[in-house]
């Protein structure tokens, strides 16, 4: 390879980086679903034209699908190798949602481009949406009770559904013969293919302007010095070996937890993880595929190192056994929904519990670590139209050595926001009775976790069901070092005045609810870092003051008693949390 000039080298990074956003931000901006256009959840990227490795993805995408979509395209190029697919020409797109091919859930569809240049494969463009709806028992895909994948949605294995530049009128039909609210799928669909195509005028640009065999090399180079970038963090961790366990509260369909056990091996520049020990295959949809399970590990490990950038390379040094016999290897025919928005958060959490110790000035505390899945599926009579909603929500960041932790950040595996309730209420039969700061919810510590969310939903008009697939509702986020769990996620659903709480806590499905019923959902705080005892008394004071923790919860936490030293502050908060004190100091 001939030495490239190191701005050269750094343009041609950023010019790949560029297109990623580019497809991105074309992707959010056309689609037609909340969850794309308002909450981001999607990504998008470009992989080798051969091997399917990870040249670049957007900085704005999902970082579990970082993972997910290398071996999504890698599974495609060997289709097309075996004869299981056609093989590529220009202006085709091909359409994959198959968890087992490298995927996450059924409801994160997968389109692929084969981007060519003077006739020349080059690259693939992909990206990945959610879809709010994929057919399947409940609306939204979200079937807590499913006990076999064809339960919750359509399969499809990588067809094309865009030939030489058309749609294909047959696939598409099969999609729409499939899913619910079919009518309102082609605007995320056209959406998707927008994104290709300007990810292709734009890489073509950058092939014309410096050739193909300098963006080549210079694609080889960053992935080497990611790799070299990734074993030096790695070399500031000792030789050793690290363990930790992390909790889903249940599969949904038997009511007790699974185990995800984690063994970190440090040796050499590499780490090598293993899952021995984890719980078996479930019944219910919190399996993960492996696609899911590794991409968990790498976007954890990315958290942990943000800095070094993204591609094949960054993954080199981190060797995965792969989890036979767990339920973090799922195959067919096990159900998944839960895997890419729960198990794999729970993983990250894993990943963090096992690295706190040796990295303790870079690793948190754990995160609120589900994102809340809430699917409502109704019709609205007013509009005359079925509809389907899905709802994503934040939590609290773990604490960490420096600071507390975020309040209703987005969760681990992704940087997709809550939709602006504006918006749902224009578009859906519903109206927010409560969003809100769940005060108390951070675990505490010497550096707090933040805060969760309290939000109540009520249906305005028609009949709807309600569906969940959450977690932390048994245990909370773990706090690291001395800090205390976060608070566990709750949902309630008040029918006719009646409260009822789901049995598995934050899993069920098709609830019916009528005009006027609420679904309540209080989302988890993040873990605290440290020892409570030794924060200080002002950041208590300040946290009482915005009513963060109450009184009591303040005197109980932190031990208040010690507030009764500060001097120079008289407001009546101070005051009472000195009362507090005194009282508790007397006992």
């Amino acid at each position: 390879m001939n030495e490239l000039d190191p701005i050269t080298l750094g343009v041609i990074q950023a010019g790949l980086q560029q297109v990623c956003d580019e497809m991105d931000l074309t992707f959010s901006r056309s689609a037609f679903s909340p969850v794309i256009a308002e909450a981001d959840d999607r990504s998008d990227g470009i992989y080798d034209g051969e091997t399917g490795a990870l040249i670049a993805q957007g900085e704005g995408g999902l970082p579990v699908f970082v993972g997910t979509m290398q071996f999504s395209t890698m599974t495609l190029i060997d289709f097309i190798r075996e004869g299981k697919a056609l093989p590529p020409e220009e202006g085709d797109i091909y359409i994959v949602n198959d968890p087992y091919l490298g995927g996450t859930h059924l409801m994160d569809v997968r389109f692929a481009m084969p981007f060519f240049h003077d006739g020349e494969l080059f690259s693939w463009l992909s990206n990945t949406g959610h879809w709010p709806d994929i057919g399947g028992a409940v609306p939204g895909g979200f079937s807590a009770n499913a006990t076999a994948v064809e339960q919750e949605g359509l399969r499809l294995p990588p067809v094309k559904l865009v030939k030489r530049g058309q749609m294909d009128p047959e696939i598409y039909a099969i999609i729409c013969s499939n899913i619910r609210i079919a009518d309102q799928r082609i605007g995320d669909i056209k959406a998707q293919i927008a994104a290709l195509n300007v990810g292709a005028r734009q890489l073509t640009k950058l092939l014309d302007r410096y050739g193909v065999k300098t963006v080549k090399a210079a694609i080889g180079e960053w992935r080497q010095r990611a790799a070299r970038q990734m074993r030096a963090k790695i070399a500031k961790i000792p030789t050793g070996t690290y363990r930790s366990e992390a909790w889903v509260d249940s599969d949904g369909v038997i009511d007790e937890p699974l185990k995800i056990a984690l063994a970190i091996e440090k040796k050499g520049d590499d780490l090598y993880f293993d899952f021995a020990g984890s719980s078996p295959p479930c019944r219910g949809p919190m399996n993960s595929v492996i696609a899911t399970t590794y991409s968990s590990v790498y976007l954890a490990i990315k958290h942990i190192f943000p800095d070094v950038p993204i591609n094949a390379g960054t993954f080199e040094p981190l060797h995965i056994k792969e989890p036979e016999g767990t339920f973090l290897y799922a195959k067919y025919p096990r159900p998944v929904s839960g895997c890419a928005a729960e198990v794999s958060q729970r993983i990250a959490e894993a990943v963090f519990a096992a690295l706190v110790g040796p990295l303790p000035d870079i690793v948190t505390a754990a995160p609120a670590g589900s994102s809340g899945n809430f699917a409502l599926g109704g019709f609205d009579p007013e509009k005359n139209r079925p509809y389907v909603m899905y709802q994503l929500s934040g939590g609290g960041y773990g604490g960490n050595i420096r600071q507390d932790g975020l309040t209703n950040g987005c969760s681990t595996i992704g940087i997709s926001k809550t939709q602006p309730i504006e918006v749902l209420e224009q578009i859906y039969p519903i109206l927010f009775e409560e969003y809100a700061l769940r005060e108390g919810s951070g675990g505490a510590g010497e550096r707090r976790g933040g805060f969760g969310i309290n939000y109540k939903v009520k249906l305005q008009r028609g009949e709807a069901q309600a569906s969940f697939v959450m977690d932390h509702g048994r245990v909370g986020p773990q706090g690291a070092r001395g800090g205390h769990d976060g608070a566990v996620n709750t949902v309630t659903v008040y029918r006719n005045g009646d409260a009822y709480v789901p049995k598995h806590l934050s899993k069920d499905q098709d609830i019916p609810i009528g005009v006027g019923d609420v679904v309540a959902v209080g989302t988890p705080g993040g873990g605290g870092y440290g020892d409570p005892l030794a924060r200080a008394p002002e950041r208590v004071l300040t946290d009482v003051r915005l009513e963060y923790y109450s009184i009591e919860q303040a005197r109980d936490l932190f031990r208040v008693e010690i507030l009764h030293n500060l001097s120079g502050v008289d407001e009546p908060a101070t005051k009472t949390l000195r009362k507090a004190g005194n009282a508790q100091t007397a006992r």
